[in-house]
């Protein structure tokens, strides 16, 4: 295993205002979607985390091997806060912490108003 000079990694801090109320309360598609991700990008859940408010808003965090993603959401506000970090450890996994800030991005139809890069 080659150990990369910056082992820890990228971490990003999103907020974003999404018009579609209903993905901020429909916890199983932001699940469902996330175990689609963590597949597609070869990322390894150790394990996850959530709780729904009586509003319906939710958070999940997702602890992975590399680190963790997670989630908090307000629908009556039409924002939500999303935390991406991945650890460079065993390979250099910066690029795979923007693409998957896009992918959310995407998903969730989202204007970002605040997305800030910490390298660690």
């Amino acid at each position: 295993m080659a150990i990369q000079a910056n082992p820890l990694g990228l971490h990003q801090l999103l907020t974003l205002h999404v018009e579609d109320r209903k993905k901020l309360v429909q916890i199983e598609q932001f699940i469902d979607f996330t175990e689609g991700l963590l597949e597609k990008y070869n990322l390894e859940k150790v394990g996850i985390a959530s709780h729904v408010f009586d509003n319906k808003s939710y958070t999940v965090a997702f602890c992975l091997m590399e680190s963790h993603i997670c989630i908090h959401t307000w629908p009556e506000n039409k924002n939500l806060a999303l935390d991406i970090y991945l650890c460079n450890y065993s390979q250099d996994n910066t690029e795979k912490v923007r693409q998957l800030a896009q992918e959310y991005i995407s998903f969730f139809g989202a204007e970002v108003l605040k997305q800030v890069e910490i390298d660690r």
